[in-house]
């Protein structure tokens, strides 16, 4: 076989929980200690074998919308642990990391980070597999609270020209599924802007501008964007893959196949 890579629509973060009990993460300071205590290039090779990429917000690097200015959060324990002392973040607080059962690895990885660059302890809980449809509805449906600081979570985009319909909606709006704190009233000014304009440069505008509040308000922590990796047999030819899904509507085969 070989080889095919591809840089998918897909991206990994940690959800935060801005109303988590006991720990300040209503604070954009807490949030981006979180952010900065993070060594993105190791976890990447470590998790990912070094097929992804470090994400400055919410858009990967290959997608449009991306602020020319947005780079990744640099990886600075000192600073992370400064912040996180400024937010007021309890000496005896643990912080609670949550994980779906395929990205337990990642977590176990964050937890390294964390414990290393804040001092803090890190509880990891994996969600079993027989109880993840369970926690995806407790999450969606926002009645009880969320019971972690910080949730390991994979996504994808649809839509390599407009990532906030998909992407950022999705985690920060008020309608949003995967929303982990109260409503934002500047993301919702201007996600509203952005779904209500016809003009494409300006709805470029505003979802450039959106992910640029999300950076800045820290409202994830931003991890990276693993590619699609495809193991394509040598005698199938014309499968390039796609970004958003799987197709084979271009491929054939020699008859070798």
């Amino acid at each position: 076989a070989k080889l095919v890579r591809v840089d998918a629509l897909r991206v990994l973060i940690g959800l935060i929980n801005r109303d988590a009990e006991g720990a300040p993460l209503s604070d954009v300071r807490a949030r981006r200690a979180l952010n900065l205590a993070v060594n993105r290039d190791q976890l990447i090779e470590r998790a990912f074998a070094g097929y992804a990429y470090p994400l400055a917000g919410l858009t990967a690097p290959h997608q449009a919308c991306l602020p020319e200015e947005q780079s990744p959060y640099p990886f600075d324990p000192s600073g992370a642990a400064e912040l996180l002392r400024d937010a007021g973040w309890p000496s005896t607080r643990e912080l609670r990391l949550a994980t779906l059962p395929d990205m337990e690895h990642v977590a176990h990885l964050l937890a390294e980070d964390y414990e290393k660059s804040l001092g803090l302890d890190v509880a990891v809980t994996v969600i079993p597999q027989d109880q993840v449809v369970a926690a995806q509805h407790a999450l969606v449906e926002k009645v009880l609270p969320l019971p972690f600081d910080l949730l390991v979570f994979p996504w994808f985009d649809l839509l390599a020209d407009a990532p906030p319909a998909v992407m950022h909606r999705e985690f920060f709006h008020s309608t949003g599924a995967f929303r982990t704190g109260p409503p934002v009233p500047e993301f919702e000014d201007l996600l509203g802007k952005f779904a209500t304009s016809t003009d494409g440069s300006r709805t470029a505008e505003y979802a450039t501008d959106i992910d640029r509040l999300v950076y800045q308000e820290a409202l994830a922590v931003f991890l990276c964007a693993p590619q699609a990796l495809y193991a394509v047999n040598k005698n199938v030819e014309g499968f390039e893959g796609y970004a958003a899904t799987f197709e084979l509507a271009e491929t054939r085969v020699s008859p070798q196949h």
